[in-house]
């Protein structure tokens, strides 16, 4: 059996803020399009599903480490004694965000909208189950992306020495 939760029930939505009153440091700034910099401080700690406001509303990201927001994209505190963080990362990345989209110009979502989604929550065992095996297609898929460069210069570089090898003749000395 699968509880279903509004959003709210199982996540707090916070709002980014403005980094630029601090020093260059090691914790990333997030806005909708990812990493913008780095700075020596943080906003929040620990786990957390980083949603687009505005702008690539499908740029979810799951992040594991300190980090820092802009008012582009919200961050969550997750109640994880009700849900496991990669499980609500994994669930949001099936729901297409983009298409709750209610602005004209620049695609916007607003927490009202968000926290009316409804979430399944399963046991924390079956989520930990599912995040396992989504963890390691992703794992795979990653590997597979990250490795096909390095394999295909891998390629490359033998066939350059073969072909050197194949048509490097000595020149025959005729007395």
């Amino acid at each position: 059996m699968v509880l279903w939760l509004k959003l709210n029930e199982v996540a707090k939505i916070c709002n980014g803020k403005d980094y630029k009153n601090f020093g260059e440091g090691k914790f990333p700034v997030y806005g909708s399009g990812g990493i913008m910099t780095y700075i020596n401080s943080f906003a929040y700690d620990k786990p957390s599903v980083l949603i687009p406001r505005k702008g690539s509303l499908n740029n979810l990201y799951y992040v594991d480490k300190p980090f820092w927001t802009v008012d582009t994209i919200f961050y969550t505190k997750i109640n994880t004694k009700i849900i496991l963080p990669k499980f609500f990362y994994y669930y949001l990345k099936t729901l297409r965000l983009e298409t709750l989209n209610k602005a004209g110009g620049v695609p916007s979502l607003t927490q009202t909208i968000l926290n009316k989604i409804k979430i399944p929550v399963p046991s924390l065992e079956e989520q930990q189950r599912i995040v396992n095996i989504l963890d390691r297609f992703d794992k795979l898929c990653n590997d597979i992306i990250c490795g096909l460069p390095a394999e295909i210069k891998l390629q490359q570089q033998q066939y350059e020495y073969y072909r050197d090898k194949l048509l490097s003749f000595k020149e025959l000395q005729i007395k």
